[in-house]
């Protein structure tokens, strides 16, 4: 009978193995290491920290906004800035977004360096007035430092910030007016959110900071427009909105509200430059984001409301001839309002579900540089 032959076994392949359990144990002893050094949870593998990195988000009031968003909202632990012309609805936006983290039981801050909060206002749009934290710094870095520590203290879930253009560097209030401080409000912008930005992910804190817009003087090709505070917070920032008032509402002689296009100019956390519109409110019982215009338009853009030369229609439902007749309709059947929205949501469900080319967040380098 033949003896058998056992092949040996490959030395290459020895070596290999006993090369990857070496590799092992030295990243097994560094990863203690670095737990030791810097506590738990200081380096994970991205499988585990899975359900701590799920994005949690606080609605904008806007249900066209937050599904241009793509998640829903602004997210917490991360900074969103929102941005745009005079008059174009930033603050009243920042406002229906504390208003909506109250809805959820949070807590809320505004730190008013503009000095321009109107609490009559803020309570007609929905904000809990008696609850809400508010600063009305003298100094940009006063404000920053509050900005600081609230969120250190991780008790509050959203802070505003309004605005960035208002936050003027100690040097230049005790200074002489017309001094030259060129790059003064920059180098403070900067410092404040490399120190803040790590702070603001720890504490799940959504910070949002509201800026203006200015021209580039001598721009003869391209955008003048610039934000101002530098590019640090281009940089910073996860979510950066951009507000366009697009036309004024009439009844009749009478401007009763405003029409809004807001663009995602950068998102990291979804696909970027989504577009939305809404409409902003001066009615009086009714007075901020018009909910049932956002249902009307996605309605139909949806197909779920159908409309017919001026009249609108929900099946067999005709429920308004007009716009502002259906917007009453839906007011004053708030049952009907919400099947219209959860149909809207679901349609909106599946269409991000559905399989797609992967897109890069990323954000517009060409716009509002400086």
């Amino acid at each position: 009978m033949p003896a058998t032959i056992t092949p040996a076994r490959n030395g290459t392949t020895l070596g290999v193995e006993l090369a990857d359990d070496k590799k092992t144990q030295a990243l097994d002893v560094a990863l203690a290491q670095i737990e030791k050094q810097f506590g738990r949870g200081a380096i994970m593998r991205l499988g585990e920290a899975s359900a701590r990195l799920a994005v949690e988000v606080i609605p904008t009031g806007s249900l066209a906004l937050d599904l241009a968003l793509g998640v829903g909202g602004i997210p917490r632990g991360r900074i969103t800035e929102v941005f745009g012309p005079e008059s174009s609805g930033k603050s009243t936006l920042a406002q229906h977004i504390i208003a909506e983290a109250q809805k959820m039981g949070g807590m809320v801050a505004y730190i008013d360096v503009e000095h321009a909060m109107e609490p009559s206002y803020a309570e007609a749009i929905g904000i809990k007035v008696e609850d809400l934290l508010i600063s009305q710094p003298d100094t940009g870095e006063q404000a920053l430092e509050i900005c600081e520590a609230l969120v250190r203290s991780n008790a509050v879930d959203i802070v505003v910030v309004d605005s960035v253009a208002a936050l003027v560097p100690r040097a230049e209030i005790e200074g002489e007016m017309g001094d030259s401080l060129p790059g003064l409000q920059a180098r403070l912008m900067s410092q404040a959110l490399r120190k803040l930005t790590g702070v603001i992910s720890r504490s799940n804190t959504a910070v949002v900071f509201i800026n203006q817009l200015r021209e580039k003087v001598g721009v003869f090709f391209g955008n003048p427009e610039v934000t101002p505070g530098g590019r640090a917070l281009k940089f910073y920032s996860s979510v950066r909105i951009e507000l366009r008032r697009t036309e004024s509402l009439k009844q009749g002689t009478q401007v009763i509200g405003t029409r809004i296009k807001a663009k995602v100019v950068k998102n990291k956390v979804a696909a970027p430059f989504r577009q939305a519109e809404f409409e902003i409110s001066f009615a009086p019982g009714h007075v901020g984001i018009s909910r049932e215009s956002d249902l009307i338009d996605l309605g139909v853009e949806m197909s779920i409301i159908k409309k017919a030369g001026s009249f609108f229609s929900y099946g067999e439902l005709r429920f308004g001839q007009g716009r502002e007749a259906a917007k009453d309709y839906l007011r004053q059947n708030p049952e009907f309002a919400e099947e219209i929205e959860r149909e809207v949501r679901a349609i909106a469900m599946k269409a991000r579900e559905a399989p797609s080319s992967p897109a890069v967040p990323a954000e517009d380098d060409d716009l509002l540089s400086e």
